[in-house]
């Protein structure tokens, strides 16, 4: 790839770049970038050098467990000292991705907080992630506002308006268009150093701080590479350490061994933790993908109330509660469904129970994807949680064991669930390709991790021809049938004379390739992302 010197000897933009964006990146914030990059990104690479070293010693049947090392750490009675103000209440979060719109919609929706995100709903175009900074300076300036030329209407920012939270790329992404000393930036600095680097002085005038949601973490020394990031960002910009915000989201099967090492590493910028339900369920797969005693059913089957899931959710309540942190539940996906009332009342009951449940088990606050589930979310943790937060409720006689947490749920596999992976994950793939990561299907708004479980289960269930409920196994040739198929209704759907409009041609592509693939993709993001 050839690049064009923009900047400086050490900061390189690719040759794709356009568009520079001369407010965003001032010549202060990319020289913060390059100091980001300098300091971090070796160490970011090991971290991730140590993950493929650690999926080695699941291949061959050493399963996670806590650690001995952290003993000590796990049994003290330490916990964190303080929660800012703007953040003990955080009963219903929406999140979604930096689109302008959706950015003054959410803050607007009646959430007490927003977790605007640069990851798993955001597709990283380079216009995706730069614009959606702008976006966030906007509105913590106040000064955001849109006009929907189609419907003829303009949003603007209500005067109350939620907490603002940002969710980074994970550690395993890459920012392709910003090099420095010829190395891909990492997506985590850059969507971190720009938010710090722009919104610390305004937030703090306005008695808040940059607070983040930690995506995809694997191990405690990932959560002491973030808590070094904060740290020197903080002295770099010239504010107290410890001002940034951090909630971890618990989405990796590993992490949820380690979670009183996490919040201990982070001990001076964390405030909770969050059950990151479908991720969790497909870092599950991931793990132990290659063991065929381990093989999950349909993934509409695995529900937080199947042993592992319910596990893991009461252990982060516990340990978050007894560190005197947040235990955030997890994500309602269903979006209304306008034009079927009793669908709709299926759907939203289906929410009810979820959040009941969540609120009951002693979680201070869940996540909603819909403005039109804010209110649903958020009558029943009025219910059942009459002040800000639950952290009294310590869940003391819970006794989590380590096989709890990877318990093989009951169920089964079936003809309909390999059909709705292939259709769900190629419908999803062409959106995320088209610039789109934040997808209606099914009346559910799904992001990333919905694609990865699709994809990763097929894998699998390939991988070892897994038996179906009616008594066939999945060998290449019964896939290959179904796969078939559904890319006939899919292209059906669509109408052959709109194709060439679409991604849907190298979606069907991608993924067969990721399910057929011989060695397991990591995530699909990275084998997608230099395709948009």
């Amino acid at each position: 790839m050839e690049e064009a010197l923009i900047t400086s000897t050490q900061l390189q933009f690719s040759k794709e770049v356009e568009h520079y964006y001369p407010e965003l990146l001032t010549d202060g914030a990319l020289e913060f970038l390059i100091a980001l990059h300098q300091k971090f990104n070796r160490s970011r690479l090991q971290l991730l050098e140590e993950r493929a070293k650690r999926q080695v010693q699941f291949d061959l049947g050493e399963f996670p467990n806590f650690l001995p090392e952290t003993e000590q750490t796990r049994s003290a009675n330490w916990r964190v000292k303080h929660i800012p103000d703007d953040l003990r209440d955080r009963r219903v979060e929406i999140t979604g991705p930096v689109d302008r719109k959706m950015v003054i919609n959410a803050l607007n929706s009646g959430a007490k907080t927003f977790m605007a995100d640069f990851e798993d709903s955001n597709a990283p175009t380079w216009y995706n992630c730069m614009q959606g900074q702008q976006n966030l300076i906007d509105a913590n300036n106040r000064s955001i506002s849109y006009f929907d030329s189609k419907k003829g209407k303009s949003y603007e920012l209500n005067d109350e308006v939620a907490v603002l939270l940002v969710r980074p790329r994970g550690l395993h992404l890459n920012e392709r268009h910003i090099l420095i000393n010829g190395e891909m930036t990492s997506g985590s600095l850059v969507d971190f150093g720009l938010y710090v680097y722009h919104n610390s002085g305004v937030l703090r005038r306005r008695g808040s701080a940059p607070y983040f949601y930690l995506p995809k973490l694997e191990h405690y020394l990932e959560a002491r590479w973030w808590n070094e990031v904060f740290t020197f960002a903080e002295e770099y910009i010239g504010i107290p350490v410890g001002t940034y915000k951090a909630t971890v989201l618990i989405e990796t099967i590993t992490a949820s061994f380690q979670l009183d090492e996490i919040i201990y590493e982070l001990k001076n910028h964390i405030v909770g933790l969050n059950c990151g339900r479908w991720d969790y369920i497909f870092s599950y797969i991931k793990k132990f993908r290659n063991h065929p005693s381990y093989i999950l059913p349909d993934r509409d089957q695995v529900t937080m109330t199947v042993p592992f899931m319910d596990s893991y959710s009461r252990l982060v309540i516990q340990r978050c509660h007894k560190r005197g942190i947040h235990a955030m539940g997890g994500m309602a996906a269903q979006i209304p469904i306008n034009n079927d009332p009793v669908a709709n009342e299926k759907a939203l009951e289906k929410v009810r129970l979820d959040k009941e449940r969540e609120v009951k088990n002693g979680h201070d606050g869940t996540w909603v994807a819909h403005p039109g589930l804010v209110k649903i979310a958020k009558d029943i943790f009025d219910k059942y949680m009459p002040k800000a937060n639950q952290l009294e409720k310590l869940r003391e006689d819970d006794h989590i064991s380590a096989t709890d947490l990877i318990a093989i749920p009951n169920g089964t596999i079936t003809e309909k669930g390999i059909r709705k992976n292939i259709s769900v994950g190629i419908l999803y793939l062409e959106s995320w390709l088209r610039g789109n990561g934040c997808v209606a299907i099914n009346n559910l708004m799904e992001d990333a991790a919905t694609a990865e479980i699709s994809r990763t289960q097929v894998w699998q269930w390939l991988k070892f021809n897994a038996r179906l409920d009616d008594g066939r196994k999945l060998t290449s040739e019964l896939y290959q049938s179904i796969f078939d198929e559904e890319v006939v209704k899919i292209r059906h759907l669509v109408g052959e004379g709109n194709l060439h409009n679409t991604k849907f041609e190298e979606a069907i592509a991608l993924f067969d390739k990721l399910v057929r693939a011989n060695e397991f993709e990591e995530f699909l993001t990275i084998k997608a992302y230099n395709e948009i």
